[in-house]
């Protein structure tokens, strides 16, 4: 597997999924992330039990796996001036420093952009944050189920209206995974940049930049036009603008999403696909401008058409269809997808209970099309002695170093 960061060190002072996964996306790509992590406690997320009201196994977690991934654990108590140190060390070693601590915590833990540059002036500083790390909430932290779903307008905009509340994000980690993401993409730029000027550069990215990015095209609508769209409760009878740009319910309540945006040259083959030969010669329908003059009644055909036949059969026969359409699948279905797992979207790693390998997502990006090689996330602390020892540290300095309590 060609590996794009190799010979890139990354110092990875983070916890949760945002920023982590940020880390894990680095790592598959072929740096060397050294993740730290509290000596006693760990990462905080690698105690939680459930997930999305899901028991979790803590020798399986998905929570630890997905974000982390490929890295080594150092445990070190970054409070402590002994622990410090040690962070020193490694950042002198390292292209990128990466955190989503709050500015109070790194300025009282010694481990802010100028504490790390003053022992590597030629750093990649990066940053995670819920907010930005300017403004009036600079100090405001957040998950992404405040930053990005909830202050962003994107939970507003597929709430539909009028089911008397709001819908919550319904995958954990959802925008964490994306942000971590564009964070990977900066920390590539800034590297870029350095290789070519010399220069360093600071990164920051936070959940409401993400979100709004996501959501770009209806956030500059509504800036543009006071107005935005929101998600619509579903209904059996597709859209009243293009009948081949919506839902549809299959005789045994599955559900194909029809997505023909331009309907121009593919009104006929559509037709056909959909069962209803007759109407690609029907004048209502047989052009563009009738058929977007008569949407409804065609909507309502392929809505009976379509629910005449049950899911499995649509979502094999419109495979020849060349309009654009798919099947209305759970996150459960993709991991058994053919074409998902053509293209080497389910990557297994060793497990760290020596069970059956464990499946993760690989990132989204895919070099020469080769398959992720990756391994499992860390246990806390798994690496401390390995990595303190490429460093130099001698084995008395390492006890001594335990025995203060600011390693382990």
């Amino acid at each position: 597997m060609i590996k794009v960061m190799q010979g890139v060190r990354v110092l990875e002072v983070a916890q949760f999924t945002f920023v982590p996964a940020a880390g894990a996306i680095l790592a598959d790509w072929g740096a060397d992330v050294i993740k730290v992590e509290h000596p006693v406690r760990g990462d905080t997320q690698r105690g939680f039990l459930y997930m999305g009201g899901i028991q979790l196994d803590p020798d399986r977690h998905p929570l630890m796996e997905h974000p982390n991934r490929g890295k080594r654990s150092v445990g070190i108590d970054v409070s402590t001036p002994e622990g410090q140190e040690v962070l020193y060390e490694i950042a002198r070693t390292a292209d990128v420093f990466l955190t989503n601590y709050m500015p109070q915590a790194r300025q009282k833990n010694k481990f802010d952009v100028e504490h790390i540059r003053a022992v590597n002036p030629d750093i990649v500083y990066a940053r995670g944050s819920a907010y930005g790390d300017k403004g009036p909430e600079r100090l405001v932290g957040g998950f992404d189920g405040t930053a990005f779903w909830t202050r962003s307008g994107v939970g507003h905009a597929l709430t539909p209206e009028g089911i008397g509340g709001a819908l919550p994000q319904g995958i954990p980690a959802f925008g964490d995974s994306i942000g971590g993401m564009n964070i990977a993409g900066g920390i590539s730029a800034a590297l870029f940049h350095r290789e070519r000027t010399g220069e360093t550069s600071e990164v920051d990215v936070s959940l409401l930049s993400t979100a709004w990015w996501a959501a770009g095209a209806s956030v500059t609508q509504g800036m543009e036009t006071g107005e935005t769209m929101r998600s619509t409760l579903p209904t059996e009878v597709g859209p009243t603008v293009n009948p081949f740009l919506g839902n549809y319910l299959t005789s045994d309540g599955g559900t194909i999403n029809l997505c023909i945006v331009s309907p121009t040259g593919y009104i006929r083959d559509a037709f056909e696909h959909l069962g209803l030969p007759e109407l690609a010669d029907d004048p209502r329908f047989s052009d563009v401008m009738p058929l977007i003059e008569n949407a409804s009644a065609a909507a309502s055909l392929i809505a009976d058409s379509i629910r005449s036949r049950p899911f499995d059969y649509w979502r094999r026969h419109l495979k020849t269809m060349r309009g654009q359409w798919a099947p209305f699948q759970s996150l459960i279905d993709l991991a058994t997808d053919e074409q998902a797992l053509a293209n080497d979207m389910v990557v297994e790693v060793e497990a760290g209970d020596g069970g059956a390998p464990f499946r993760v997502v690989r990132g989204p990006v895919q070099f020469n099309h080769e398959p992720l090689e990756t391994t499992r996330a860390p246990q806390a602390s798994e690496h401390t002695e390995l990595v303190l020892m490429e460093l130099g540290f001698d084995w008395d300095r390492i006890e001594a170093l335990k025995d203060s309590g600011a390693i382990a």
